[in-house]
């Protein structure tokens, strides 16, 4: 039986988290999983805290944040990001025992010689009122580093090596060793290790292990994003020959404990530059009358057994990584690309979800098996996008068999994606553009990646066998690593009604999910779909893996999971373990203190390879554009600060910033509620979404950034009318505060000039 002082230090902690969402009494206990004996002492501190006003009540009896909510002065463990103004925030851990806000802001004296990445103890020290971060702490230390190699620009001044490290992270170089061991040239990209972390109070330390060549050289750029973000394509040794010795076993034969499903019309429907394929599609009308979805995925978890070589270079790699010029799979090719791939006319082995849909798409029953297939045919999207458009064509060159089963998927599908629209799943509509490349690896075009027909009937088969087996979890009270989508901020989603409402678009409160789904719709198509869509986007919170039971908001589903693309992704294959157990009629062996722990390693693994991407695809553009300074651009305004806005272009997606001073002469007011910079004159007016005419002012290989400059034809021309083509408001004058002071350094100290700089090296020498 716990304490009261252990009660109230849980029901507290609870409710000051940042996504905290006014809730009942028994939610409250359901979430802290307050057990039957400790109901009553539950209760009873419970309302000493309303009545100290630390706690209050809401509408129909829902427990909100008090006026007084006190933070504990506690260590807690979590991931440090450090940003580019000079202050860090760290992430908490799932399995920490800390029920504040997930994101502690740390100042910049705080930090101690944390790095982007590094899991670190942090104590609490205050709760800051009204303020997006709402606690705010120190680093105690440093537990583990997510890397001690950084890359960056070799030069060298009065004999002594330096490193400026690329990016914002660390604004100072980095004194290196013995330099002229590996050849530097002044401007060559190398990687660093580094053997002393800078910090507020002292520099950092390092030498050169690898020189990567000059910016420019084919490949450069690829290595050195792979170098930074620690992406190894290479498998070790001891995991090859794993997985060549689950090559020899592996013989194509049906063992015992696998339903044999060879002789079923099953099909893949895959990009056409597609290597592995790792899901399969059957569907068939049960004498009922009801559909029989068949999802049939690649059991990665036959050749990946716990524990073993495969598994832990899985477990540390956690996802696939897919960049401009080439992929960095999480298993070697042998399995990812053979053995577990749903080749046509090959037998593979797979984990099959069967799921039973009435006439109109209502799921009423789930069953997993292990089995073995053999696909019939190999689709491409376009080839059914082309089915659809042209049956009769097509009905020449398929069997009856494969036409009929392409008929039925179109059908049911469309189906499930209404029915999904209904209950209330969240579409956005932003356009995506791949970036093409030459041979060299160098941009020579981009292209506006389509989302078809065919591209849907996928994605619906997929989202609902990932409900199915998080359902039937579920439904057992099982715990399970859930893909969890926390609801936004309800501060967040008021600013964004009066950012739509600034639109000239009429709106509910945005806090109703129905009332986004028929924003979207209503936008579709008209001259604001473009900046709504972004404001919504920035509005929401991140996806993470998790066994916390906060559902997905997006997709309006109370349990979803990701069940389909083990191939490439590890928490998929965590729940194929589980799926194995529950078809062999066992009860899986999981604990959620482990999964919270697989589920925050895979979530930070997943979001480092996102970034690995981005940043690839940004340098590879910036490369581009580097010779190219006066190019004029049609561009979309994505973000709006006080200090100016962001812009990405339309045929090329690079992003660039347009600093105030850039801009004609004016006194601007930053409103964060409209997202927007509004001048005096009333054609100085720039707003989230708005399509501006760009030209490119400066190109910074090394941090990374891109200038943009309004063209002198924009400035002439700008209409007093944005996006939605509603007037904005503009300031009043004689209004105090409402303009940005004057800039101050907020690096916290960090940014000198190029004389000090120098100054602080001969000091050190």
């Amino acid at each position: 039986m716990k304490s009261e002082q252990e009660l109230e230090a849980q029901i507290e902690n609870h409710v000051s988290r940042q996504e905290y969402r006014p809730v009942k009494p028994k939610v409250i206990a359901k979430k802290l999983k307050i057990e039957k004996e400790d109901l009553r002492p539950f209760k009873r501190v419970l309302k000493r805290l309303i009545r100290s006003g630390r706690l209050k009540w809401g509408s129909k009896h829902l427990v909100m944040k008090g006026m007084e909510t006190k933070s504990p002065r506690k260590d807690i463990l979590g991931t440090f990001k450090m940003t580019s103004r000079g202050f860090g925030v760290v992430r908490t851990r799932s399995d920490t025992e800390w029920y504040g806000a997930t994101d502690i802001y740390i100042p910049f004296q705080g930090c101690l010689d944390a790095t982007t990445g590094d899991l670190v103890r942090i104590r609490i020290t205050r709760k800051r009122e009204g303020r997006d971060i709402q606690y705010g702490g120190r680093v105690e230390e440093v537990v583990e580093r997510k890397t001690h190699r950084f890359v960056g620009t070799y030069f060298s001044e009065f004999q002594w090596g330096y490193v400026q490290i690329d990016g914002n992270q660390f604004p100072e170089p980095v004194v290196v060793g013995d330099s002229a061991a590996k050849n530097c040239r002044d401007g060559d990209k190398v990687v660093v290790e580094m053997v002393k972390f800078p910090s507020s109070y002292s520099e950092g330390e390092g030498v050169v292990v690898d020189v990567l060549g000059p910016h420019g050289q084919p490949g450069v750029d690829t290595q050195l994003v792979m170098n930074q973000y620690g992406l190894v394509a290479e498998f070790p040794e001891p995991v090859l020959e794993a997985a060549r010795e689950e090559a020899d076993r592996f013989d194509e034969s049906i063992h015992k404990d696998r339903l044999d499903l060879t002789a079923e019309c099953i099909v893949t429907i895959d990009p056409r530059d597609a290597r592995d394929f790792d899901d399969a599609i059957s569907l068939s009308r049960i004498e009922n009358g009801h559909w029989l979805l068949g999802v049939h995925i690649a059991d990665v978890s036959h050749f990946v057994r716990p524990n073993t070589a495969l598994d832990d270079e899985a477990y540390k790699r956690g996802t696939s990584v897919y960049l401009p010029d080439r992929v960095i799979p999480m298993l070697p090719e042998v399995i990812s690309n053979n053995l577990a791939s749903l080749q046509p006319e090959r037998v593979r082995y797979a984990m099959s979800a069967f799921i039973e849909f009435t006439e109109e798409g209502a799921r009423v029953k789930t069953e997993v098996k292990r089995t073995a297939i053999q696909s019939k045919r190999r689709f491409t999207y376009e080839e059914v996008d082309d089915f659809l458009e042209r049956p009769i064509a097509w009905r020449r060159k398929l069997d009856h068999q494969t036409f009929s089963l392409l008929e039925r998927m179109y059908k049911l599908a469309m189906m499930l994606r209404a029915r999904r629209n209904r209950d209330g799943a969240i579409e956005l509509h932003l356009p995506e553009v791949k970036v093409e490349l030459d041979g060299k690896g160098r941009v020579c075009g981009a292209k506006t990646a389509k989302h078809t027909e065919s591209h849907q009937i996928i994605e619906e088969f997929m989202l609902a066998a990932n409900e199915a087996v998080a359902e039937m979890f579920d439904d057992s009270g099982l715990p399970f690593l859930r893909r969890v989508h926390p609801q936004p901020n309800p501060d967040k989603l008021d600013e964004l009604t009066g950012f739509v409402r600034g639109l000239g678009i009429e709106s509910d409160s945005l806090v109703s999910r129905f009332e986004i789904q028929r924003l979207v719709e209503k936008v579709k198509g008209l001259p604001q779909q473009q900046a709504v869509n972004f404001a919504l986007l920035k509005s929401m919170s991140k996806a993470r893996y998790s066994p916390e039971e906060d559902g997905h908001y997006a997709l309006g589903s109370d349990a979803y999971c990701h069940f389909t693309s083990p191939i490439r992704r590890y928490p998929d294959l965590v729940i194929h373990r589980m799926v194995g157990a529950v078809a062999d009629g066992r009860k899986p062996s999981v604990d959620s203190k482990t999964l919270a722990r697989i589920g925050d390693d895979c979530s930070a693994r997943e979001e480092n390879a996102e970034r690995a991407e981005r940043d690839l695809v940004k340098l590879k553009l910036l490369g581009y554009f580097a010779d190219k300074i006066g190019m004029q651009m049609q561009a979309v305004i994505t973000g709006v600060k006080r200090g100016g806005f962001f812009a990405q272009g339309v045929e090329l997606p690079v992003d660039g910033f347009v600093n105030v001073r850039s801009l004609p002469n004016d006194r601007y007011h930053f409103d964060p509620r409209s997202m927007s910079l509004t001048g005096y004159q009333e054609e100085n007016n720039f707003r989230l979404g708005d399509e501006i005419q760009v030209r490119i002012s400066q190109v910074d290989l090394d941090r990374r950034e891109l200038d943009f400059e309004l063209d002198s034809k924009q400035r002439r021309n700008r209409s007093h009318k944005g996006a939605g083509g509603s007037d904005r408001k503009k300031p009043l004058r004689g209004t105090k505060g409402k303009f940005p002071a004057k800039k101050k350094n907020t690096k916290g100290g960090r940014r000198k000039t190029a004389a000090s700089k120098k100054g602080s090296r001969r000091k050190k020498r």
